[in-house]
């Protein structure tokens, strides 16, 4: 191995990407509700998200197919950056640790084994008409009783802890891989488990039209809006777009790519996540032969909980 080639072996091993997100101007900020040990979650400005891995060796944005390694980063955060630049301006960089709290890196040591999703999910109680996680999604998110209803016979929502709402994430073959959870002044997703769909069927079968959002009170705001339509499957896939969901999709669009109607709708947020969300949706419903599809929320609004509150009286 030449000197050069062992300088950014070094450089890749004693520089975090955590650290390059931290300190190159301008500055990311870590998302510690949605962060775990494993997965450092960093946002800056309106839509941008690039996800801190691999004990900071590795990085990857869930809303495109960016990845890579610090000299990837380092080019991907100032573009036109050659190789032999981000060399030199990484060397600013050895040895400085991350600025993330060290509550984060400790706060998940137990004395016992987390309980997997599935366990946690089995531990909630199924929704019920009345209770405080249904009065929250009622009166706080317009939700009408009928597609509560349907979330609860398709068994993709329950009543966690203090109010809290949960909703189910299912691979291609029905189990559950991980929790989207939602309160008042709360969100994150269960740890230890992973994204792949939330999915509220419209009616039975295999359903042609598949209409994506971005969370699954958005997915559900959608399905009151259209008031459940029968051929479609009403999607979320909790803002991120890792290989799991990605493999969920494709399957998802594979079982309907018979079917002539068939078509994926991406039914995103307004904003520059949105967009970016949208642009990998088209990607695979063209991979899959199927059509696609945008729908906005109307009159503005940023989401589909915006529009769906905007036409509902707060009970």
């Amino acid at each position: 191995m030449s000197e050069q080639d062992k300088d950014i072996e070094r450089l890749k091993a004693s520089v975090s990407c955590a650290v390059l997100l931290e300190r190159l101007p301008p500055v990311w900020r870590l998302d510690r509700a949605e962060s775990s040990r494993a997965s450092l979650k960093y946002r800056r400005g309106e839509g941008e998200i690039l996800i801190v891995n691999h004990g900071g060796r590795g990085w990857w944005d869930p809303l495109s197919d960016a990845k890579g390694d610090i000299f990837n980063l380092a080019q991907h955060l100032e573009s036109g950056l050659t190789f032999p630049e981000a060399r030199r301006m990484l060397c600013a960089f050895v040895g400085i640790a991350p600025a993330f709290p060290e509550v984060l890196r400790t706060r998940r040591t137990r004395t016992a084994p987390a309980l997997a999703a599935a366990d946690r999910w089995e531990r909630c109680r199924p929704l019920s008409r009345g209770s405080p996680v249904w009065l929250y999604l009622v009166g706080q998110r317009g939700l009408p009783d009928a597609v509560l209803m349907a979330a609860h016979a398709a068994d993709t929502a329950r009543e966690g802890p203090r109010g809290s709402a949960w909703f189910a994430h299912r691979g291609t073959a029905g189990c559950l891989t991980g929790i989207e959870m939602r309160g008042i002044d709360f969100r994150k997703f269960s740890a230890g488990g992973g994204k792949t769909l939330f999915r509220l069927p419209g009616g039975p079968g295999l359903l042609p039209r598949v209409a994506v959002c971005e969370s699954a009170i958005d997915a559900l705001s959608l399905a009151a809006i259209e008031q459940c339509r029968p051929d479609t499957l009403y999607a979320a896939t909790a803002g991120g777009m890792g290989p799991a969901t990605v493999a969920a999709l494709q399957q998802t669009l594979l079982d309907s790519a018979s079917d002539p109607a068939a078509v994926l709708i991406a039914a995103t947020d307004a904003d520059t996540a949105g967009r970016r969300h949208a642009a990998r949706l088209e990607v695979l419903a063209v991979e899959a032969g199927v059509r696609f599809s945008m729908l906005l929320p109307p009159d503005g609004v940023n989401d589909w909980n915006d529009a769906l509150r905007a036409v509902t009286p707060r009970k």
